[in-house]
C-alpha cells in the first residue's frame, strides 16, 4: 500500500523532471529513464511511455520521429504549454520546499 501512494506522488515529480529536460532539449524514453534512476525513480519503460503519451496528449509535450541507426526514435520537447506548466510547478514546488525544509 505505502509503494502505491509513494508512486502516486511522485508521479508529479517525474512529470516536472521530464518538463524540465524536454525544456532544454529533446529527450527520449531511454535517456529519461537513465536520468530519473539518478534522482532515486526507479520506473519501467512500461510506466514511463505512457506518462510522455499522456502529457503529450495533454498538450504539454510535443513528439518528432527521427530516424536513428535505422529505427525511429521519438523525441519530445516542451511545449509553451508545458513551460507555463513547469514555471507554476517550480513556484509551488519552491513554496512546498520552504514550509517543509526544517
Amino acid at each position: 500500500m505505502e509503494e502505491r501512494v509513494l508512486r502516486k506522488l511522485f508521479l508529479g515529480f517525474i512529470q516536472i523532471h521530464i518538463l524540465y529536460h524536454a525544456k532544454e532539449h529533446p529527450i527520449f524514453g531511454l535517456w529519461m529513464l537513465e536520468e530519473l534512476k539518478e534522482h532515486g525513480y526507479d520506473i519501467s519503460a512500461g510506466t514511463l511511455y505512457p506518462i510522455l503519451h499522456n502529457m503529450e496528449a495533454d498538450g504539454l509535450l510535443i513528439k518528432e520521429e527521427q530516424k536513428v541507426e535505422g529505427k525511429i526514435r521519438k523525441y519530445y520537447s516542451t511545449t509553451d504549454k508545458g513551460e507555463m506548466v513547469l514555471i507554476e510547478a517550480r513556484n509551488k514546488a519552491y513554496e512546498l520546499f520552504k514550509e517543509i525544509k526544517d
